[in-house]
């Protein structure tokens, strides 16, 4: 199980004391769903075997016909799966490539350099592609879905495309939905009552993960973890909301989240937009940077040490790492105290997040139990951590220029 431990001094422990009733009562109200979006919460538990096997043989499917399975999606329609697949293993090769189709990612950004390069680079495979969308209607993955349905349509006539197009969107309707509907593409559900940012325990993260050869169910089994009794980990995720929001209020502005392993950076990309696109309302919240210790402290410590103290930090320190090689973990641990000791003398409030292993099981776990630290901080602040307002205005201003 996760657990956490408090460097932050007794002042904020002291105001994290004093917001556990608001905090367990948030906790309440989401595991009764009583808010918009919440669906996520409970949507482990309620995975049924019949779903996990369909995800699981459409995955079979596309590594018996495909080299190169391609996830188009923005924001929480990739971030997951991304970190997922950096994440279990520690980002170790397990000899089994040519088992599982190479993932790769498009319509995350707007770069004709970055997606003409990706098609020169799959044009020779085998390819089968995956558009991850509620509605389908927005811009970056509709780009690179064109252009990827475009390329199949060349190398296996529009029938055979289509056998080899896949799409996750909500099931209730919408464009994405229409068109999979029509041409007859195997589809998966993102739940209406689930946010982009929540949905990487659904086929959003579960189908590119199977199609890797990564247990899914293990992943799952994790989030149920959190979820079940005893409730351990849902108490240490309830007093990290509380002490997150004491931080916040003693006027830290910024959430270093510093990754021990490299392996894990794309993990902390996956918090950066939980924890901003959740908090980041009505002038509130930390901003959350993400670095990668040792390698940052030779370009951020100084910084970290004697610059402006708005910050607040985060280690992720994996209690079993992937791999032995020489003293290299110990060296890596020590790194860790180090950094520990020299920063909580400069009055840094340092909060150390062990994770047992970079298992399949432990990846689900940690996502279950983010989820959770994030939504009831969000309560506690006094924001909806469901909605994402400010997200649609640089889409108003984008489209009203095209």
């Amino acid at each position: 199980m996760i657990n956490v431990n408090y460097e932050t001094g007794d002042s904020i422990l002291t105001a994290a004391d004093a917001c556990a009733a608001g905090a367990g009562e948030a906790l309440r109200a989401l595991r009764a769903e009583a808010m918009p979006f919440t669906g996520w919460v409970n949507y482990a538990e309620r995975l049924t075997d019949e779903a996990m096997s369909d995800i699981e043989q459409a995955a079979a499917k596309i590594r018996a016909d495909s080299g190169v399975f391609v996830v188009i999606g923005i924001g929480g329609s990739y971030l997951g799966a991304k970190a997922a697949l950096d994440f279990i293993g520690g980002g170790i090769a397990d000899g089994s490539a040519e088992e599982h189709p190479r993932i790769e990612f498009a319509g995350f950004n707007l770069s004709a350099a970055y997606h003409a390069a990706l098609l020169k680079r799959i044009e020779g495979d085998d390819i089968s592609i995956c558009h991850i969308s509620k509605s389908g209607g927005t811009l970056e993955p509709g780009t690179a879905f064109d252009l990827l349905r475009s390329l199949l349509i060349r190398k296996y006539g529009e029938a055979g495309a289509d056998a080899r197009t896949y799409v996750v969107t909500d099931p209730q309707g919408g464009k994405l939905k229409a068109m999979a509907d029509e041409r007859g593409w195997k589809s998966f559900p993102i739940p209406s009552d689930i946010g982009g940012r929540y949905s990487v325990l659904t086929p959003v993260g579960l189908l590119p993960l199977a199609v890797a050869g990564i247990d899914i169910r293990e992943i799952v089994s994790g989030a149920r973890a959190v979820m079940g009794a005893p409730e351990t980990a849902l108490a240490g995720a309830v007093r990290l909301a509380c002490v997150r929001k004491a931080i916040q209020d003693s006027g830290k502005a910024v959430e270093v989240i510093a990754a021990f392993e490299p392996a894990a950076a794309s993990f902390t990309d996956w918090m950066l937009q939980l924890y901003g696109e959740s908090e980041g309302k009505d002038g509130k919240g930390m901003l959350p940077v993400g670095v990668v210790f040792t390698r940052d402290l030779h370009s951020l410590g100084q910084f970290l040490q004697e610059g402006n103290q708005i910050f607040s930090e985060t280690f992720l320190r994996i209690v079993k790492p992937p791999a032995e090689l020489g003293d290299m973990n110990r060296f890596n641990e020590a790194a860790l105290r180090g950094t520990l000791a020299a920063h909580r003398s400069a009055n840094i409030p340092v909060t150390v997040i062990d994770l047992p292993d970079m298992s399949a099981r432990s990846f689900g776990e940690a996502v279950q139990f983010f989820e959770i630290v994030c939504g009831v901080t969000g309560i506690l602040m006094g924001v909806d951590p469901f909605n994402q307002p400010g997200v649609e205005a640089y889409k108003r201003e984008m489209m009203a220029l095209i």
